[in-house]
């Protein structure tokens, strides 16, 4: 837990951020700006809450993965659809610098909430809208989550083996980076209501963040009218780049995008010969004969256990990485070192829990998780009553219970 001296000088604890976001990309995004100290409070639907908190796998019925992307905010109860919940919005955005929502385009103006009319009480106001497709657009009310958002941008088709289905990724990638890419745009358009003195919204739809993130694809179209294709694990642009199996039966991922890199990599797997080969004498080369390139790679790793190939590449500094499952991340030294996983005590569930830590260090002002995602509207008497002044008739007849113990 961070120290009061600690909270007071986090890098962003002059941030007041109100989340009335659900799922993943928003909620992200208000997660990496509570790690650098930003006051975070997530607005839930009284008795359900955010819909993360059914996601995937949970302990003794409490979801997990809401404990990491929730993380030190705070939770109150709102119906939204209701003229308590509005009128509670409103009262907040006075002091509010930021707000993050994902509602599908129209919504949050059709209850009276949306950026013009919060705009009007709080100039200096900023609002992330996250949407599948965008505010604008023929398909801006379409729903849209990031695994639509996968396909539409392109990233599933160009993802698999070659001559098999389309494949999507393991995770959230499309929610996570727009995540990413939310918390970012927030810090600009805070950076511009310094130099302004005004507020405004930020129109991000997911499909854009993965297009932006997938690569060359579509520069490489316009000139050159190439459709990218699947190729597995390798890349059209450098070579090699693939998985290859030890004889442990572990695996590994190279890159040696740069020449020195293959000039080592070669010298880690005893194959020399490879750097006389007019078929690999450079890049460009060796995407044009993978084939041959990877047959050579995976029969030389093929002659080491895993062991001793990571010793070996870690004395010749080669571009040579095992493929960890999460058992392995949690036994790796470096892991440890760097503190890249951390406990943090969960009242709810009266235990630690390890997650993922802060993303990033700052010298001055480092990131730190506070707490881990709050029970459902345990910050609803410190807020709607001791901040707005509501009294308790009027919370219990908007259907806001008060009993959530302070975790």
């Amino acid at each position: 837990m961070t120290n009061d001296n600690a909270q007071r000088t986090a890098a962003l604890s002059n941030l007041k951020v109100l989340d009335l976001s659900n799922f993943l990309a928003a909620p992200m995004c208000g997660m990496l700006l509570a790690d650098f100290g930003a006051d975070v409070l997530k607005v839930e639907l009284p008795g359900i809450g955010d819909e993360m908190r059914n996601w995937g796998s949970n302990r003794d019925g409490v979801g997990l993965y809401h404990k990491v992307i929730n993380r030190g905010k705070k939770s109150v109860t709102l119906d939204l659809r209701t003229p308590f919940g509005v009128e509670v919005v409103k009262r907040l955005v006075k002091e509010y610098d930021v707000v993050l929502e994902n509602y599908r385009t129209g919504t949050l103006e059709k209850w009276g909430i949306g950026y013009e009319q919060l705009n009007e009480i709080n100039p200096r106001l900023i609002m992330l809208r996250i949407t599948g497709f965008g505010q604008t657009g023929p398909y801006a009310k379409r729903p849209g989550f990031g695994t639509l958002a996968e396909a539409y941008a392109g990233y599933a088709y160009i993802s698999g083996q070659p001559g098999e289905d389309p494949m999507l990724p393991g995770f959230g990638l499309a929610d996570s980076s727009t995540g990413l890419m939310g918390a970012y745009l927030t810090m600009v358009a805070i950076n511009e209501r310094h130099r302004s003195g005004v507020g405004q919204y930020i129109d991000l739809a997911i499909y854009e963040s993965m297009m932006t993130m997938i690569g060359p694809f579509i520069i490489n179209y316009d000139q050159l009218g190439k459709v990218q294709e699947r190729s597995g694990s390798r890349l059209p642009f450098t070579a090699p780049r693939n998985i290859y199996k030890t004889c442990d039966n572990q695996f590994i991922t190279i890159g040696g995008s740069a020449q020195s890199a293959f000039i080592t990599i070669c010298k880690v797997l005893n194959m020399p010969e490879l750097l006389e080969d007019p078929r690999f004498l450079n890049n460009r080369l060796r995407i044009k004969n993978i084939d041959a390139l990877d047959f050579e790679i995976q029969k030389c790793v093929a002659q080491f256990d895993l062991e001793g190939l990571l010793k070996k590449s870690d004395e010749c500094n080669a571009t040579i990485s095992p493929i960890n499952s999460v058992a392995q991340i949690f036994a790796d030294k470096h892991i440890q070192e760097r503190g890249n996983i951390v406990s943090i005590f969960d009242g709810e569930l009266n235990d630690m829990l390890r997650m993922q830590n802060v993303v990033g260090r700052l010298s001055q002002t480092p990131g730190e998780i506070r707490t881990t995602g709050p029970s459902i509207g345990n910050g609803n008497r410190e807020i709607l009553i001791e901040k707005l002044g509501f009294s308790e008739q009027e919370i219990w007849q908007a259907g806001i219970t008060l009993d959530h113990s302070n975790v």
